[in-house]
């Protein structure tokens, strides 16, 4: 029995397949009413192939999935109705203004005559377009036009909105002005569900599904994906020159990956404090001045590397015996 009383979005066992190409592989989850849920992963891992069919336009090839209450084969329309789509193209029309697409999808979400000026205001007022409402789309920065495809996406008051890959293309302090939208719709109870390969954007979610080549590889909370699926220990390493010692710190035992993070290194190894006395003293030998070396909690980044190497490593033997 699929749990709807509490949820939003339930799926089981959802899967899409394009010929012999499997592109989203029996993936399930449940999203809370009102919750900010990110669907991490990177490009063409299924993210998009996954919120199309959740949002109807797609039809699964098997599995089971219910949005708004209602089913995902057979009252599509119906949920259609009561979500909010913004793509990763942000569907705008460039030759209208800003108050001329908000009207114009006024009128595909069937809004009431008496009810169009004050929801047009609404939005105006969340995404900060008033000084704009009568510039021409085509001459708004990349964070603006943003707002506006959100603002003309929830102009119907739908309970959920599906954000795909929203912030894709701007730049970090529109990222961040968004994000507070979000928020702000969180709080008013929609349910949000964000697909982005940003790692540091799947910080701000209530919960996060990380898929990696159509199969859903970890769920759950930010801060709990970071202390229970992270076999190994991550050391933070700022020393000189982090780009050519990263090579000879990798060839040393117990270490399994470095790879240089900010202006230093993180390097993953089976044993933290054993790792972090075999590399001081490589360092000290090659004589790089050192200025830290410190076991950290990981990041999510470091989380989702970690499991995918996994996954690629448990795939290769399989792979090796078919050949």
């Amino acid at each position: 029995m699929m749990n709807t009383a509490t949820n939003a979005v339930v799926v089981e066992n959802l899967e899409k397949r394009f010929g012999g190409f499997v592109a989203v592989n029996r993936v399930s989850f449940e999203v809370a009413k009102g919750e900010i849920f990110g669907f991490l992963g990177p490009n063409g891992a299924g993210k998009s192939t996954t919120i199309r069919m959740l949002c109807g336009i797609l039809a699964p090839t098997a599995g089971r999935g219910v949005v708004a209450g209602y089913d995902i084969y057979t009252q599509s329309e119906k949920i259609k109705a009561n979500i909010g789509y913004m793509s990763q193209k942000f569907s705008l029309y460039q030759d209208l203004t800003v108050e001329e697409n908000i009207n114009f999808y006024s009128g595909i979400y069937c809004i009431p005559a008496e009810l169009k000026e004050e929801r047009k205001n609404w939005v105006l007022e969340m995404a900060g377009l008033r000084e704009h409402r009568r510039r021409p789309t085509a001459l708004l920065s990349g964070g603006w036009k943003q707002r506006l495809a959100l603002g003309c996406a929830i102009l119907h008051q739908p309970p959920i909105v599906f954000l795909d890959e929203p912030t894709s293309g701007v730049d970090p302090i529109s990222r961040r002005a968004f994000w507070d939208l979000i928020y702000d719709l969180s709080g008013r109870g929609v349910t949000v569900f964000v697909t982005t390969h940003y790692m540091d954007e799947a910080e701000y979610c209530d919960r996060l599904g990380l898929i990696y080549r159509g199969e859903l590889v970890a769920l759950g909370e930010p801060e709990r994906l970071k202390r229970d699926l992270m076999a190994e220990d991550v050391l933070e390493v700022l020393c000189e020159h982090p780009e050519t010692a990263m090579g000879e710190i990798e060839q040393l035992p117990g270490v399994k990956e470095a790879a240089l993070f900010g202006r230093g290194l993180h390097v993953v190894a089976t044993d933290g404090e054993a790792a972090a006395g075999e590399i001081g003293e490589l360092l000290a030998r090659s004589g790089r001045r050192i200025e830290r070396i410190e076991k950290i909690v990981p990041s999510l980044e470091d989380v989702f590397v970690s499991l995918i190497e996994a996954r690629d490593r448990a795939e290769q033997p399989q792979a090796e015996v078919k050949r």
